[in-house]
């Protein structure tokens, strides 16, 4: 059995290290949903074709795709046997392995070649790979070489506490009070790193957890959208549901049934690339 046990100098940065596999539908398409990382996609063979959900006018091929933060749901329309490598970051992960802050890339999906002109040559190295542990060593390297660039040039042990504080309480004024400084104070440090403001971080973490009860509860046949939203802190039900279509431009039902985990047992070999992120 492979070791997938990532390097330790990475695991502050990078949420999440993953094959994926869209499966064979060549009218598929994935909803990627908003989440408090920045993802990175690319693909085995092929470009990707996204966009923004409702937006026509914003669909993009490109050959990997880095997504920053963002509100509401990417559309990823998949060409042919969608099969590649996915990876998110925290927003620290995109300073730190990057070498810019996540506030750069907030509300777009671009080019990884762009972002990253020293991974432009991923994509063709990793199509080149005979396996995923092939891939993912591959993917480490030039992860850890992005981090011994860049990790030096700034302390993030103030933002990292940033985070924790607004991950940790409902409201930006506790967060303000944890950290002991003004609201004004937090809200540019936050915008200028992240590029969303506290609240709207606060929002896409509740989202993101909300999502992962939801998928949880799906899983385990007990579904009960009050529970999952008593639990991921709404008022209520419909609290929750007219949050999640605004961010996922879908009911919660809507979107278990297209792309829960009984849709993606039947489409999916592994978990669909741009759930948590995006789309991105």
């Amino acid at each position: 059995m492979a070791d997938d046990r990532m390097s330790a100098a990475l695991t502050p940065f990078v949420a999440r290290l993953s094959a994926y596999d869209l499966g064979p539908d060549p009218a598929g398409a994935h909803r990627g949903l908003p989440s408090s990382t920045v993802s990175i996609t690319i693909p085995g063979h092929d470009s990707l074709d996204i966009g923004w959900a409702g937006r026509p006018g914003s669909r993009r091929r490109l050959r990997a795709v880095v997504a920053g933060l963002h509100l509401h749901a990417a559309e990823l329309r998949q060409q042919g046997y969608a099969r590649g490598v996915w990876l998110t970051l925290s927003p620290l992960g995109v300073r730190a392995l990057l070498g810019l802050p996540a506030s750069a890339l907030a509300g777009h999906v671009a080019e990884l070649a762009d972002v990253v002109p020293a991974m432009a040559d991923l994509p063709e190295r990793l199509a080149a790979c005979r396996s995923w542990p092939e891939r993912r060593a591959l993917v480490e390297r030039r992860l850890l070489d992005g981090l011994a660039r860049h990790d030096g040039r700034a302390d993030l042990s103030r933002m990292r506490a940033t985070l924790a504080a607004l991950s940790g309480t409902g409201r930006v004024r506790e967060a303000a009070e944890l950290l002991g400084c003004s609201r004004r104070h937090l809200s540019g440090t936050v915008r200028a790193e992240l590029g969303v403001t506290p609240k709207e971080y606060q929002r896409l973490v509740r989202f993101e957890t909300a999502r992962g009860r939801l998928v949880a509860a799906a899983g385990a046949g007990e579904i009960s959208l009050a529970a999952v939203a008593a639990a991921s802190g709404f008022a209520d039900q419909a609290h929750f549901t007219r949050e999640w279509r605004s961010m996922a431009g879908c009911t919660p039902t809507e979107w278990l049934r297209a792309e829960g985990p009984d849709a993606r047992s039947q489409k999916f070999k592994t978990s669909p690339p741009l759930g948590r992120t995006m789309g991105t």
